[in-house]
């Protein structure tokens, strides 16, 4: 049976800005809620049920990492932003892409800059990341007009270059990681919630994770039973080891804690 879920198509081609020249728009989609439990049920002969048990029956699958019937849900976004975060994206290849292409097209004169607010220092902890405090506004300041420049350059030598008659995929080489870049992304929703796991994690960079929270919010209108399992089960809980769940026991105990320093330190974050 075909599902048509009306506040997705409420919202089917809507540009939702990310960053400050970036969009996701949700081009289509096969399947919601109900196409997951037909999926589920589909062994034992039997329909959907009321929606209490279709929900229950949900958070069972994603509770016990029965995943085959999430796959059964697909999406179709168009997304537009930097090629650095592009690059981060694209590490995800269980999903089937189409991105424009510079040797075809002349690339629009869009770069990403930063607010002033989200320029910070290295992290002397973390060596992939940044720190959590901005740099002074000054600094920000002199960022972001050394970034302006760079980016005001390399357009400039770019259309230089077409104006020579230089092929475009030639002329392309010299534009920046800052470029944006445009591409339409098809993926099942089982795959689509591992991505938004990592890409939603604290950890994450923080324009990958501003796409990731609209991404999420606009799954929900298609699917708000198996994002809100999503949420619970897996975007809000914690995996243990066999060490730590053996140190939850002592502790439940009154003992102390008997992992070494740096696991207890995994630990104790997980706890928090």
């Amino acid at each position: 049976m075909h599902c048509t879920v009306p506040e997705a198509e409420e919202i089917l081609d809507r540009e939702y800005p990310v960053l400050d020249h970036g969009f996701i728009r949700l081009v289509d989609y096969l399947g919601s809620d109900q196409r997951i439990v037909q999926a589920a049920r589909v062994s034992y002969g039997e329909g959907t049920k009321t929606y209490r048990q279709d929900k229950g029956l949900i958070n069972y699958l994603m509770r016990n990492d029965h995943t085959s019937p999430f796959e059964q849900v697909v999406f179709t976004f168009h997304v537009k932003m930097p090629i650095f975060v592009a690059r981060q994206w694209t590490r995800h290849r269980t999903a089937r892409m189409n991105e424009i292409s510079g040797r075809y097209s002349v690339m629009k004169d869009e770069v990403y800059i930063p607010a002033a607010k989200d320029i910070a220092m290295q992290s002397e902890d973390n060596k992939q990341g940044r720190k959590s405090e901005p740099v002074p506004p000054e600094m920000a300041e002199a960022v972001i007009a050394v970034m302006k420049e760079d980016g005001e350059r390399a357009f400039e030598n770019y259309h230089r270059l077409l104006d020579m008659g230089i092929a475009r995929e030639i002329a392309r080489i010299d534009l920046p990681l800052s470029l944006y870049t445009e591409f339409y992304w098809e993926i099942d929703l089982h795959n689509l919630f591992h991505f938004l796991a990592l890409r939603l994690d604290a950890h994450a960079q923080y324009e990958i994770r501003e796409y990731a929270k609209v991404m999420l919010e606009i799954v929900r209108r298609v699917c708000p039973i198996a994002t809100e399992a999503f949420e619970n089960h897996k975007l809000g809980g914690r995996s243990f080891s066999a060490r730590e769940v053996n140190a939850l026991r002592e502790m439940l105990k009154g003992n102390e804690c008997p992992l070494e320093r740096r696991e207890r330190e995994i630990f104790e974050e997980k706890l928090r």
